[in-house]
């Protein structure tokens, strides 16, 4: 024969009965003690009020140290660019198409200059910014920088017919960059390039300067196009930090 429950405990069930179910989980269980602990298989008590395991917390991730860019078109002086491009097409440069200036934009400029009998020097140069916010799920703003910068580094380092490529750390240009130096035949000529990845905080700047000689002219000596290079990308890179203070 079976028992009947003790009359305080049928009236704690009868009691329970009435109130809704989140609140009979939550303090009604007849499974529960006085202690306010409920019991787990084999007798072990287990407190109502756990600290939740990681997984069930938010991550908190550091702010992006950047709210917005530069610029594009401005981001490098009309001096040096007059310099690197002398006869550029548009002087002020072409901006890129963008859907999310805050967020990417790019400008280049090109130019043939004609030197007579010397035949002409060609040249070009392209900037862009990509510009990463911190995302609980992604990571901060600088990691997802820092995660495309080898990303976008790897794209051109495997740029199809590329010789005599190089990858060298840049020393003094953001948190981190590095150029890559190679030689590429078209148009029947040989250009050089200078390509630079570069990291400031949560921006990645990606600058290209490339030139050749035409009708007789010399090719571009790789110092040339990567000493151009180098000084268009550290302006750009300055140019982040001045359109954020």
């Amino acid at each position: 024969m079976q028992r009947s429950a003790p009359r305080t405990r049928l009236t704690r069930i009868l009691a329970c009965a009435a109130v809704p179910v989140m609140l009979v989980a939550a303090g009604c269980s007849s499974d529960s003690d006085d202690s306010g602990k409920a019991q787990g298989q084999g007798g072990t008590t287990v407190s109502a009020s756990a600290t939740p395991s990681p997984s069930q917390t938010t991550k908190a991730v550091e702010p992006a140290r950047f709210a917005k860019l530069p610029e594009v078109c401005k981001a490098i002086s009309a001096k040096t660019t007059a310099s690197l491009v002398p006869k550029a097409k548009t002087k002020n440069g072409t901006p890129a198409v963008s859907s999310d200036l805050a967020s990417r934009g790019g400008c280049s400029w090109n130019g043939l200059e004609d030197k007579g009998v010397k035949g002409s020097q060609y040249r070009w140069l392209d900037v862009s910014f990509y510009r990463y916010e911190s995302d609980a799920s992604l990571g901060s703003g600088q990691e997802r920088a820092q995660e495309n910068l080898a990303k976008e580094l790897a794209k051109v380092e495997a740029t199809p017919g590329a010789k005599n490529l190089r990858t060298v750390v840049a020393t003094g240009i953001g948190d981190e960059a590095k150029t890559v130096t190679y030689r590429l035949r078209k148009t029947d000529e040989d250009f050089v390039y200078t390509s630079v990845v570069a990291r400031t905080g949560n921006v990645l700047v990606l600058l290209s300067y490339n030139g050749a000689g035409y009708a007789g002219a010399d090719t571009p000596s790789e110092k040339t196009i990567t000493s151009g290079a180098v000084k268009a990308v550290k302006e750009a890179v300055a140019a982040v930090a001045a359109a954020n203070k």
